[in-house]
Protein backbone atom coordinates (compact mmCIF):
# COMPACT_ATOMS: atom_id res chain seq x y z
CA UNK A 1 0.00 0.00 0.00
CA UNK A 2 1.15 3.54 -0.73
CA UNK A 3 2.97 5.55 1.80
CA UNK A 4 0.15 8.01 1.88
CA UNK A 5 -2.57 5.32 2.68
CA UNK A 6 -2.82 6.50 6.48
CA UNK A 7 -2.30 10.15 6.32
CA UNK A 8 -5.12 12.63 6.91
CA UNK A 9 -5.18 16.25 6.54
CA UNK A 10 -7.62 18.24 9.44
CA UNK A 11 -8.77 21.69 8.52
CA UNK A 12 -10.40 23.39 11.01
CA UNK A 13 -9.84 26.81 12.38
CA UNK A 14 -11.13 25.55 15.17
CA UNK A 15 -7.67 24.32 17.81
CA UNK A 16 -10.11 22.40 19.67
CA UNK A 17 -12.05 20.50 16.80
CA UNK A 18 -8.47 20.12 15.26
CA UNK A 19 -6.95 18.75 18.67
CA UNK A 20 -10.14 16.27 19.37
CA UNK A 21 -9.94 14.76 15.82
CA UNK A 22 -6.35 14.36 15.81
CA UNK A 23 -6.44 12.28 19.56
CA UNK A 24 -8.91 9.97 18.30
CA UNK A 25 -7.43 9.54 14.54
CA UNK A 26 -4.23 8.99 16.36
CA UNK A 27 -5.96 6.16 18.52
CA UNK A 28 -6.69 4.53 15.31
CA UNK A 29 -3.18 4.64 13.90
CA UNK A 30 -3.49 7.80 11.01
CA UNK A 31 -0.82 10.20 10.74
CA UNK A 32 -2.46 13.65 11.20
CA UNK A 33 -1.60 16.85 9.84
CA UNK A 34 -3.54 19.88 10.09
CA UNK A 35 -4.33 23.40 8.58
CA UNK A 36 -5.85 26.50 10.13
CA UNK A 37 -7.06 28.24 7.22
CA UNK A 38 -8.14 27.45 3.71
CA UNK A 39 -4.77 28.77 2.08
CA UNK A 40 -2.41 26.58 3.92
CA UNK A 41 -4.76 23.55 3.59
CA UNK A 42 -4.68 23.92 0.09
CA UNK A 43 -1.05 24.15 -0.44
CA UNK A 44 -0.81 21.25 1.71
CA UNK A 45 -3.09 19.40 -0.02
CA UNK A 46 -1.77 20.26 -3.40
CA UNK A 47 2.37 19.94 -1.99
CA UNK A 48 1.57 16.43 -0.46
CA UNK A 49 -0.24 12.87 -0.97
CA UNK A 50 -3.21 12.37 2.05
CA UNK A 51 -5.43 9.04 1.96
CA UNK A 52 -8.33 11.30 3.09
CA UNK A 53 -8.89 15.18 4.05
CA UNK A 54 -11.44 16.36 6.79
CA UNK A 55 -12.26 19.94 5.44
CA UNK A 56 -14.48 22.48 7.56
CA UNK A 57 -16.70 24.41 5.29
CA UNK A 58 -16.15 27.62 7.51
CA UNK A 59 -13.07 28.97 7.33
CA UNK A 60 -11.39 32.39 7.86
CA UNK A 61 -10.58 33.67 3.79
CA UNK A 62 -10.90 30.85 1.33
CA UNK A 63 -13.56 28.47 2.48
CA UNK A 64 -13.99 24.70 2.51
CA UNK A 65 -15.94 25.17 -0.56
CA UNK A 66 -13.53 27.16 -2.70
CA UNK A 67 -10.94 24.63 -1.07
CA UNK A 68 -11.83 22.33 -2.59
CA UNK A 69 -13.15 23.29 -6.12
CA UNK A 70 -9.47 24.34 -6.34
CA UNK A 71 -8.04 20.81 -5.28
CA UNK A 72 -10.37 18.71 -7.59
CA UNK A 73 -8.48 20.80 -10.64
CA UNK A 74 -5.47 18.71 -10.11
CA UNK A 75 -6.31 15.84 -7.05
CA UNK A 76 -8.72 13.27 -6.27
CA UNK A 77 -8.02 13.35 -3.08
CA UNK A 78 -11.38 11.94 -0.88
CA UNK A 79 -12.78 14.56 1.05
CA UNK A 80 -15.41 14.34 3.98
CA UNK A 81 -16.79 18.27 4.43
CA UNK A 82 -17.35 19.23 7.99
CA UNK A 83 -20.27 21.55 8.22
CA UNK A 84 -22.29 23.29 11.16
CA UNK A 85 -26.05 22.22 11.88
CA UNK A 86 -28.72 23.28 9.32
CA UNK A 87 -26.13 24.36 6.63
CA UNK A 88 -28.29 22.56 4.55
CA UNK A 89 -26.63 24.79 1.07
CA UNK A 90 -23.18 24.02 2.07
CA UNK A 91 -23.37 20.23 2.11
CA UNK A 92 -25.28 20.52 -1.58
CA UNK A 93 -22.54 23.09 -2.31
CA UNK A 94 -19.88 20.86 -1.31
CA UNK A 95 -21.13 17.65 -2.81
CA UNK A 96 -21.21 19.66 -5.86
CA UNK A 97 -17.46 20.76 -6.02
CA UNK A 98 -16.11 16.92 -5.36
CA UNK A 99 -17.14 16.28 -1.27
CA UNK A 100 -17.54 12.71 -0.89
CA UNK A 101 -19.44 13.16 2.59
CA UNK A 102 -20.13 14.93 5.43
CA UNK A 103 -20.11 14.89 8.87
CA UNK A 104 -22.29 18.10 11.16
CA UNK A 105 -21.42 19.82 13.87
CA UNK A 106 -21.39 18.96 16.73
CA UNK A 107 -19.89 15.56 16.07
CA UNK A 108 -19.34 12.15 17.59
CA UNK A 109 -15.37 11.69 16.91
CA UNK A 110 -16.74 8.05 16.12
CA UNK A 111 -18.95 9.00 14.02
CA UNK A 112 -16.04 10.67 12.04
CA UNK A 113 -13.68 7.52 12.19
CA UNK A 114 -16.59 5.34 10.68
CA UNK A 115 -16.92 7.82 7.98
CA UNK A 116 -12.95 8.28 7.05
CA UNK A 117 -12.96 4.17 7.41
CA UNK A 118 -15.81 3.54 5.29
CA UNK A 119 -14.32 5.94 2.36
CA UNK A 120 -10.77 4.38 2.98
CA UNK A 121 -11.97 0.79 2.36
CA UNK A 122 -14.07 2.04 -1.18
CA UNK A 123 -11.17 3.62 -2.21
CA UNK A 124 -7.91 2.15 -0.95
CA UNK A 125 -8.36 -0.97 0.24
CA UNK A 126 -6.84 -2.97 -2.57
CA UNK A 127 -4.86 0.21 -4.17
CA UNK A 128 -1.56 -2.53 -4.03
CA UNK A 129 -2.96 -4.39 -6.50
CA UNK A 130 -0.13 -4.57 -9.13
CA UNK A 131 -1.33 -3.43 -12.68
CA UNK A 132 -0.78 -7.37 -13.76
CA UNK A 133 -3.71 -8.36 -11.24
CA UNK A 134 -7.06 -9.27 -13.18
CA UNK A 135 -9.56 -8.46 -10.81
CA UNK A 136 -12.53 -10.80 -10.56
CA UNK A 137 -15.09 -8.78 -11.35
CA UNK A 138 -14.29 -6.28 -13.80
CA UNK A 139 -16.48 -4.77 -16.48
CA UNK A 140 -14.99 -4.20 -19.80
CA UNK A 141 -16.36 -2.44 -22.64
CA UNK A 142 -14.84 -1.39 -25.94
CA UNK A 143 -13.19 1.68 -24.69
CA UNK A 144 -14.07 1.19 -21.03
CA UNK A 145 -12.38 -1.42 -18.22
CA UNK A 146 -13.70 -0.92 -14.79
CA UNK A 147 -11.36 -3.24 -12.32
CA UNK A 148 -13.97 -3.37 -9.53
CA UNK A 149 -11.41 -4.90 -6.43
CA UNK A 150 -9.14 -2.65 -7.53
CA UNK A 151 -11.07 0.51 -7.74
CA UNK A 152 -9.53 1.10 -10.80
CA UNK A 153 -10.77 2.54 -14.21
CA UNK A 154 -9.01 2.84 -17.77
CA UNK A 155 -10.27 4.59 -20.75
CA UNK A 156 -8.91 4.19 -24.28
CA UNK A 157 -6.16 2.45 -22.44
CA UNK A 158 -5.45 4.98 -20.31
CA UNK A 159 -5.55 4.64 -16.35
CA UNK A 160 -7.58 8.12 -15.23
CA UNK A 161 -7.93 9.28 -11.57
CA UNK A 162 -11.67 9.59 -10.09
CA UNK A 163 -13.00 10.57 -6.51
CA UNK A 164 -14.38 8.24 -4.95
CA UNK A 165 -17.72 9.63 -5.67
CA UNK A 166 -16.56 9.90 -9.94
CA UNK A 167 -15.67 6.08 -9.30
CA UNK A 168 -19.49 5.04 -7.94
CA UNK A 169 -21.44 7.07 -10.07
CA UNK A 170 -19.04 5.58 -12.86
CA UNK A 171 -19.83 1.72 -11.81
CA UNK A 172 -23.38 2.39 -10.60
CA UNK A 173 -24.57 3.15 -14.27
CA UNK A 174 -21.92 0.70 -15.75
CA UNK A 175 -23.54 -2.67 -13.65
CA UNK A 176 -26.73 -1.23 -15.36
CA UNK A 177 -25.53 -0.55 -18.67
CA UNK A 178 -28.20 0.88 -21.00
CA UNK A 179 -30.63 1.33 -17.97
CA UNK A 180 -32.35 5.00 -17.45
CA UNK A 181 -31.72 6.24 -13.69
CA UNK A 182 -33.15 9.39 -12.76
CA UNK A 183 -31.08 12.24 -10.58
CA UNK A 184 -33.26 11.24 -7.66
CA UNK A 185 -32.54 7.51 -8.14
CA UNK A 186 -28.19 8.46 -8.65
CA UNK A 187 -28.64 10.99 -5.35
CA UNK A 188 -30.51 8.32 -3.57
CA UNK A 189 -28.14 5.15 -4.48
CA UNK A 190 -24.41 6.91 -4.88
CA UNK A 191 -24.89 9.42 -2.33
CA UNK A 192 -26.83 7.99 -0.10
CA UNK A 193 -28.60 10.87 1.29
CA UNK A 194 -32.33 12.14 0.51
CA UNK A 195 -32.73 15.36 0.41
CA UNK A 196 -34.73 18.21 -1.06
CA UNK A 197 -31.92 19.90 -2.27
CA UNK A 198 -30.41 20.95 -5.90
CA UNK A 199 -30.09 18.15 -8.01
CA UNK A 200 -27.22 19.70 -9.69
CA UNK A 201 -25.18 17.65 -7.27
CA UNK A 202 -25.37 14.85 -9.94
CA UNK A 203 -24.85 17.32 -12.98
CA UNK A 204 -21.41 18.65 -11.65
CA UNK A 205 -19.99 15.13 -11.00
CA UNK A 206 -21.26 13.51 -14.31
CA UNK A 207 -19.64 16.64 -16.14
CA UNK A 208 -16.33 16.19 -14.28
CA UNK A 209 -16.66 12.42 -15.10
CA UNK A 210 -17.01 13.35 -18.95
CA UNK A 211 -14.31 15.97 -18.73
CA UNK A 212 -12.04 12.92 -17.63
CA UNK A 213 -12.99 10.20 -19.69
CA UNK A 214 -12.69 12.67 -22.83
CA UNK A 215 -8.74 13.46 -22.17
CA UNK A 216 -8.05 10.48 -22.96
CA UNK A 217 -11.07 8.53 -24.77
CA UNK A 218 -14.16 10.69 -26.50
CA UNK A 219 -15.87 7.30 -27.05
CA UNK A 220 -15.83 6.01 -23.49
CA UNK A 221 -16.73 10.02 -22.53
CA UNK A 222 -19.74 9.46 -25.18
CA UNK A 223 -21.54 6.61 -23.21
CA UNK A 224 -22.39 8.70 -20.73
CA UNK A 225 -25.72 9.79 -22.13
CA UNK A 226 -27.91 12.74 -21.18
CA UNK A 227 -31.62 11.35 -21.27
CA UNK A 228 -33.35 14.56 -21.61
CA UNK A 229 -36.24 15.36 -19.00
CA UNK A 230 -35.60 11.85 -17.34
CA UNK A 231 -31.66 11.19 -16.27
CA UNK A 232 -28.59 9.38 -17.22
CA UNK A 233 -27.25 6.15 -18.81
CA UNK A 234 -24.23 4.38 -19.96
CA UNK A 235 -25.15 3.95 -23.80
CA UNK A 236 -22.95 0.93 -24.96
CA UNK A 237 -22.16 1.03 -28.60
CA UNK A 238 -24.00 -1.10 -30.71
Amino acid sequence: MSEHSNRILIVDDEERIRRLLRMYLEKEGYEIDEAEDGEIALQKATASDYSIILLDVMLPGMDGIEVCTRLRQTKATPVIMLTAKGEEVNRVQGFEVGADDYVVKPFSPREVIYRVKAILRRSSETAFLTKEAVPSNSIVFPNLIIEHDAHRVSAGGIEISLTPKEYELLHYLAVSPDKVFSREELLKDVWNYEFFGDLRTVDTHVKRLREKLNKVSPEAAAMITTVWGVGYKLEVPK
